[in-house]
């Protein structure tokens, strides 16, 4: 039951935030969103609206990560906090702390505020990249019990964010003797449905693809999970006893750029004309990260399988993932038929 109880949801316009508010308000919780700007408080209205939420029980607030104003009012009366938003760019910054900076201090500024409220649960969103990165062997399985080494090799700033705001997470609730209030879900590079006419970060790759914006297909090796088992994990998080004070990856197996192409040529044929075929050859590709500001941001990706322990996340949601294929094949169809790609 959930007795009218109230969810702070930090990042509420971001593609993972309107998949938790949805399948919160689906389930009957009050729903307070954080926005920088009110004025965007309209549309992501009727975005949850169109997609069968009942949008008599959502509110919005208006909170920035690097501003302490509003906070404590926004978690007052909460009894949860999903903290979600989070910078999150596929070219890094000239300067690393204009990703980091707002990581850090506004994890710090969420679970303070919600820890000041007496919130039952707080739910975080990381990422595997703050599990996988800076390593030089990747033969064993990554768990949840492993952490990127940010002085390790290729680590990009995005990787350094969301772990020094993870680690900045649980050394607050530690410090406060309230570790198991902390849940992490700590997800792949998440494909799936558009709520809106924005692609985001993670499905514009994707769209790049269909468009046939790649001439070539870099050998990017990345993880990948549809956003609704992520939304539906951020959710168990929140109300399971068991998932306070752990991490929980929440991704399928790692897919090289090359199969996803082909994927796409396979399920989509009326694109396969457009999508590339070619794959970069990795001399090519050493080359082309000195002009290519993504390729060099995503070079820890590149040629390096990785494999991943998710076993705390499936036992979270209860069932399998959506496979990579389903989550691809809904992310193409969900950019076609709003004409984005």
């Amino acid at each position: 039951m959930t007795d009218g109880r109230r969810v702070l949801v930090t990042g509420i316009s971001g593609f993972l935030g309107g998949h938790v508010a949805l399948a919160l308000l689906k389930r009957g919780y009050m729903v307070r969103g954080s926005l920088r700007d009110l004025s965007r408080a309209k549309k992501v209205h009727t975005t949850l609206q169109e997609a069968g939420a009942d949008t008599a029980r959502l509110e919005f607030c208006s909170l920035d990560l690097l501003d302490d104003a509003g906070w404590a009012d926004a978690a007052e009366g909460c009894q949860y906090l999903q903290h979600i938003a989070s910078p999150f760019v596929l070219t890094m910054p000239k300067d690393e702390n204009a990703l980091i900076g707002p990581a850090v201090d506004g994890t710090r500024r969420a679970l303070r505020a919600a820890l000041d409220a007496g919130h039952e649960r707080i739910v975080l969103t990381s990422s595997v990249a703050a599990i996988d990165g800076g390593r030089r062997d990747y033969r064993q399985p990554l768990t949840p019990g492993d952490w990127t080494q940010t002085d390790g090799p290729r680590v990009n700033a995005y990787a350094k964010a969301k772990t020094l705001a993870e680690k900045s997470a649980w050394a607050l609730v530690e410090a406060e003797g309230e570790k198991n209030t902390l849940a992490v879900i700590n997800p792949g590079t998440m494909l799936g449905p558009l709520l809106d006419d924005d692609p985001g970060t993670s499905a514009s790759v994707i769209q790049r693809l269909l468009k046939g914006e790649m001439p070539m297909i870099p050998n990017l090796i990345l993880p990948y999970v549809d956003v609704r088992d992520v939304a539906e994990a951020q959710v168990a998080a929140m109300i399971a006893p068991e998932a306070g004070g752990h991490r929980h990856i929440v991704t399928n197996p790692c897919v090289p750029m090359g199969e996803i192409a082909q994927m796409l040529r396979d399920k989509i044929p009326e694109r396969a004309a457009t999508i590339p075929k070619r794959q970069l050859p990795s001399f090519m590709a050493a080359i082309l990260k000195r002009f290519d500001a993504s390729l060099r941001d995503s070079s820890t990706y590149l040629g390096v399988p990785r494999r991943y322990d998710g076993s705390s996340g499936i036992a979270l949601l209860g069932h399998p993932l959506i496979p990579t294929d389903d989550a691809l094949l809904t992310t193409a169809r969900s950019l076609m038929q709003r004409h984005l790609a």
